[in-house]
């Protein structure tokens, strides 16, 4: 989220989603849940009035938080990922099952350790930018080697974050869908809905990127998001 201030300036938030990173933990795991942990932290910080970018379930998120709440979004930006059903649930349970699967002996050092989950989540997993996404949630505790992402929770609730919200009244502000090129994950089956739900949505792909838009073409991802916000 970027914050806007009636003095002109900016700034730069990036909270984790709960179950993720450093923020807690919570049986539940939906987008309406989701998007209230971001209206609770503007309130907090007093901040009336943001930009929000979200990609893929943060995607997701930062959708649900504009519809929810559009007099808090002065602009939306979605990163590969549509306001519909993502995909088949069977591709992320089996990534969920793996990385649960991961056995690392404890005392081992760093590299060697994710070499070692590079190795078990290789079967699956097999793209291997992919895997190296997963492998940066792969947290030493005391010697020991575990997931700071709440994996059960993302498990039992992952129905709903493959899917979308319903809502009916669309979003009337300004959004940019940013499309990695070799990705699926925007297609043009989703346009009308994208349409219905952000009148003012434009759709630009980044050439060369998969769904991990930042990690394959982070200098034209930042390039097209500059040239979508407005001026300070």
């Amino acid at each position: 989220a970027l914050p806007r201030t009636g003095r002109g300036g900016g700034g730069v938030l990036m909270p984790d989603a709960r179950n993720h990173g450093s923020s807690p933990g919570s049986p539940l795991m939906t987008y309406e849940a989701m998007s209230l942990d971001v209206q609770h932290l503007l309130d907090r910080l007093g901040i009336t009035k943001c930009i929000v970018l979200g990609h893929s379930m943060g995607g997701k998120t930062a959708m649900t938080l504009a519809l929810q709440r559009p007099d808090l979004v002065e602009r939306l930006i979605s990163v590969d990922i549509s306001p519909v059903l993502t995909s088949h649930i069977s591709e992320f349970s089996a990534y969920i099952s793996a990385m649960k699967s991961v056995k690392i002996p404890d005392g081992l050092a760093r590299s060697a350790a994710r070499q070692l989950a590079d190795n078990q989540l290789r079967e699956v997993v097999q793209v291997g930018n992919l895997r190296q996404y997963l492998l940066t949630n792969l947290l030493e505790v005391e010697g020991r080697y575990v997931w700071r992402v709440n994996l059960e929770a993302i498990s039992h609730h992952l129905a709903d974050i493959i899917n979308f919200p319903i809502f009916h009244k669309p979003y009337p502000g300004p959004t940019l869908f940013l499309r990695g090129s070799n990705s699926p994950y925007i297609s043009s089956k989703h346009y009308p809905e994208i349409q219905r739900l952000f009148p003012k949505a434009d759709i630009q792909d980044i050439e060369g990127a998969g769904h991990i838009v930042h990690q394959d073409k982070f200098e034209e991802l930042v390039t097209a998001v500059l040239n979508f916000l407005p001026p300070l």
